[in-house]
């Protein structure tokens, strides 16, 4: 299994990338939350040689295919071909009042998105025409001027995040790999998630093997009760506001939580951001989260996500820090 770390935002990134590397980090993930995703990481690749570089998710439909494609693309150049490109749908609200973006279903949308950067590649790695017309986007125009050329690297790998059955079934369907959303208990991976992906892959005629699973789970842990306590206060909160969105109810059902994403979605409404994270209580944060000592954490992971996925991430919240580095490899030898 491999074993992911991440950048957050542009403040020594090269430096933490380069630091992580040495500590055997095989990926390192850049997300789009108050900052761009991808200059993180162009400042990653050449302060890096080994590690794989992605985004965890950027914000596929706040961009159409041929921005993103191209920039893509670059990042896979400066990168030496160690780019991962990772999407995300995000919800309607954001896409239409954050990005001032259309939604529309969201699954058929995100299929052709990949397909439209698909062929956008291959007219600049084949000399193919250009000519991808479909529902959602039209790409018929590709002058010499414009167009990078062909990459040595060939175009970077596409993985999307993935909750919902329908986005799960894109991923076998089209893609490279699946980031399977933060917001997932094992027993929802193990009983929703992959055969949703199994059936998108049987669609394509794809086999598991063609696609990578990525675990980013929460971690709680600390070196004393009181980093430990911070901690899973810290993944309360980003629980309950990933479990006051409608679409993800479903995770919580399946486990006769159903009512908790409504008094959440209500208490969103209001802005008591600080009250939703009360309610998740430590059953519910140890279906989320692996919490527990530091040496303990690669044991529960592994015995977690060892015989469902193929690499997972550690959010270990102050660990990322450059100073907390000697903590990471300790758990990471243990």
């Amino acid at each position: 299994m491999k074993i992911d770390g991440g950048i957050g935002g542009l403040r020594n990134a090269g430096e933490m990338a380069r630091a992580q590397e040495e500590l055997g980090y095989d990926g390192l993930w850049s997300a789009e939350t108050g900052h761009d995703p991808f200059l993180p990481l162009a400042m990653a690749a050449p302060a890096t040689e080994r590690v794989e570089l992605g985004t965890s998710i950027t914000v596929a439909f706040a961009r159409n295919p041929m921005t993103m494609a191209m920039v893509a693309n670059d990042i896979q150049l400066a990168s030496e071909g160690r780019f991962i490109l990772g999407l995300g749908s995000q919800i309607k609200p954001h896409i239409e009042k954050r990005f001032s973006m259309p939604w529309s279903k969201p699954a058929a949308r995100m299929r052709e998105y990949v397909e439209a950067m698909q062929a956008i590649w291959r007219s600049w790695n084949t000399d193919e025409k250009l000519d991808f017309r479909g529902d959602f986007y039209t790409h018929t125009l590709m002058t010499p001027f414009f167009s990078p050329g062909k990459n040595t690297y060939g175009p970077p790998k596409v993985y999307i995040a993935a909750v919902g059955p329908l986005m799960t079934r894109v991923v076998g369907e089209v893609c490279d790999g699946l980031l399977v959303h933060p917001f997932s208990t094992e027993r929802y991976l193990r009983e929703e998630t992959m055969p949703a992906l199994e059936e998108g892959l049987r669609r394509s005629g794809r086999a598991r093997r063609d696609v990578e699973v990525t675990a980013p789970s929460f971690v709680v842990t600390g070196d004393n009760e009181d980093e430990y306590n911070r901690a899973a206060a810290g993944v309360r909160q980003q629980v309950s506001f990933y479990g006051s969105t409608p679409a993800y109810r479903p995770v919580l059902e399946l486990h006769g939580w159903g009512d908790l994403q409504t008094e959440l979605n209500v208490l969103s409404k209001q802005g008591k951001w600080t009250e939703m994270g009360k309610l998740i209580d430590d059953e519910i944060l140890d279906a989320f989260a692996v919490c527990g000592e530091p040496d303990e954490i690669p044991v529960k992971m592994a015995k977690r996500y060892g015989d469902v996925c193929d690499r997972v991430t550690f959010n270990l919240g102050r660990y990322q820090d450059a100073d907390k580095m000697a903590d990471v490899k300790k758990i990471l030898q243990g």
